[in-house]
């Protein structure tokens, strides 16, 4: 009786993983460090007092869950996998101009309309990683949240990756839950508020539309 066969779509993630490897890796590294350098100099100087964000129900209803950490940081390897599957030129192209007008956008709103979340009543000391995270992140650049943005523009172009690969609807699935939890983290960890969460994936889907709309 012999083991039944892996997913076929699972073959093909060690080429596409391979395919201009050095590129990738040296255009994600680069973007991520300029972007974050942009990021942290409009965080600590804005041009106006940032506007304290209201808060909704949503945020009443969803407490504040320490164990939802790990999941806010997994964004990081979440959107490293997108850039990692491209298989083509034309498509890493247009990836880098998607993800570099997404920040942009960002940015150029936190420069306009300077935001920050209310304090949230937690005493991050208790939790060492919490504390640097606040240390390092303050509060501003709240809304609309890239920390959302990215995660959805990333979840719309796994979701076209797996399709192209063929892949079942577990692993579709699996993206987007992957995509949902991080968004429920980044208020579970009170990183922000509902209405920056609304922000950000109204920004991240019209990024990833106009994204798949070039590339057809």
């Amino acid at each position: 009786m012999t083991n039944a066969p892996s997913s076929p779509w699972l073959r093909t993630v060690g080429g596409r993983l391979a395919a201009y490897w050095p590129v990738k890796f040296l255009g994600l590294s680069a973007g991520m460090t300029l972007f974050f350098l942009a990021y942290f100099q409009v965080l600590r100087h804005p041009l106006h007092p940032p506007l304290v964000m209201p808060l909704t129900v949503i945020d009443r209803w969803i407490s504040f869950q320490p164990a939802a950490l790990p999941l806010y940081l997994s964004l990081w390897p979440y959107i490293a996998l997108a850039p990692g599957l491209l298989l083509t030129r034309r498509e890493m192209l247009a990836y880098s101009f998607a993800a570099i007008g997404l920040g942009l956008t960002g940015l150029g709103i936190f420069l306009a309309w300077p935001t920050a979340v209310p304090p949230p009543g937690v005493t991050w000391a208790d939790n060492s990683l919490f504390a640097f995270l606040k240390a390092t992140d303050a509060s501003g650049n709240a809304c609309p949240s890239l920390h959302v943005a990215f995660a959805v523009f990333t979840a719309f172009e796994l979701g076209r990756l797996l399709r192209q690969m063929a892949a079942g609807r577990t692993a579709r699935a699996l993206n987007w839950l992957w995509c949902v939890g991080i968004l429920y983290s980044t208020v579970a960890t009170r990183q922000h508020v509902s209405l920056d969460v609304l922000a950000g994936t109204a920004l991240g889907v019209a990024v990833a539309l106009a994204h798949q709309r070039w590339l057809r």
